[in-house]
């Protein structure tokens, strides 16, 4: 099997970025993809792209970006050969965590009802349309397309795992040239002082971080004056100045650092230079939320919480709490 064409994959989007002015950004990105894919390959990347490459090909295929599953349709029924290899491919990309997606009929119920997220957060966003964003810690994409389905310019999300990537494709090679990336790269790779987006996102990304004031002034660095942040991590309840760091894990999570009180998480904005920040949703997640599914064996929340006290991860930590903030650059 040839190599991952990666030239051909983010070329357009190299291009692009070249004429927004962005030049210095679309060099550093080809020495970082050149360094993953032609340097470093994944030792998984050949079955990857074999079950993109299983995928059947589908004439007039429609995309509906405003539903809670991000569905595709055509309006040709799949051949009994073209269902089976679409089987075949969808089931070569798992494990699936973030959606629901759904490819001609076949629905794929991912680990994390991430609709739900975007529910609780679309409401208080600014209006989308024509905006460009950046999705950090993007996943899978599946935000990225309830994006585009609001109406926004370009939308670039950033998540260095390259199944993910593969996971994106699947959907946008049925879509040809819309204005949706993903590139497998982390918040480290970006520039500093890029100042460009009208929204970034960061969703479940903050207690990953070390130095979660750090991550906060990248993110603001991403924006233009007057961007807007939308910011969701993992909460306890407390007092001003009070955040959690766990001993060792979180959830059976190692990279857990910090779980502030949403009111220090308010003044670590502030302290970044953000304005007019606000707590605009608290939820506790729960195993309707996140749990495991057919196309996601492994184990999922309701292993990480304590049996005899749902209400605490097993490690005795209070369950997950997220809370999602916005706040404008200035």
């Amino acid at each position: 099997m040839a190599d991952f064409d990666w030239k051909t994959r983010f070329g357009p989007l190299l291009d692009q970025l070249s004429e927004d002015g962005l030049a210095a950004w679309a060099q550093t990105l080809r020495q970082q993809l050149t360094r993953r894919f032609d340097d470093n390959p994944h030792g998984d990347l050949d079955r990857w792209q074999a079950a993109l490459a299983r995928l059947p090909e589908m004439a007039g295929v429609e995309a509906h970006l405003d539903r809670s599953a991000v569905t595709l349709t055509s309006p040709h029924a799949l051949t009994p050969e073209q269902q089976k290899h679409l089987q075949q491919g969808l089931r070569g990309l798992m494990p699936w965590r973030k959606g629901p997606f759904d490819f001609f009929g076949t629905r794929i119920d991912t680990e994390w009802r991430s609709d739900w997220k975007w529910d609780r957060v679309s409401p208080y966003l600014s209006d989308l349309s024509g905006r460009r964003i950046l999705d950090v810690g993007c996943g899978s994409g599946y935000h990225c397309w309830r994006m585009l389905g609001e109406g926004a310019g370009r939308v670039i999300g950033i998540d260095p795992g390259l199944l993910f990537l593969f996971q994106f494709l699947s959907v946008k090679d049925y879509l040809g040239n819309v204005p949706a990336d993903l590139l497998p790269v982390r918040m480290e790779d970006i520039p500093e002082g890029l100042e460009t987006f009208d929204t970034t996102f960061s969703m479940g990304v903050l207690y990953h971080r070390r130095s979660p004031l750090d991550h906060l002034l990248e993110l603001k660095g991403t924006l233009r004056r007057g961007g807007e942040l939308v910011l969701e991590t993992l909460v306890v309840e407390g007092p001003e100045g009070f955040s959690l760091m766990p001993e060792d894990r979180y959830g059976q999570m190692r990279n857990v650092w910090f779980l502030p009180t949403c009111d220090t998480l308010l003044r670590w904005l502030d302290r970044t230079g953000y304005r007019n920040a606000r707590v605009v949703d608290v939820t506790p997640t729960t195993t309707d939320e996140q749990r495991s599914t057919d196309w996601m064996r492994f184990n999922s929340l309701q292993d990480f919480l304590d049996p005899d006290d749902p209400s605490r991860t097993v490690e005795g930590y209070p369950g997950p709490l997220r809370a999602t903030l916005i706040a404008q650059k200035p």
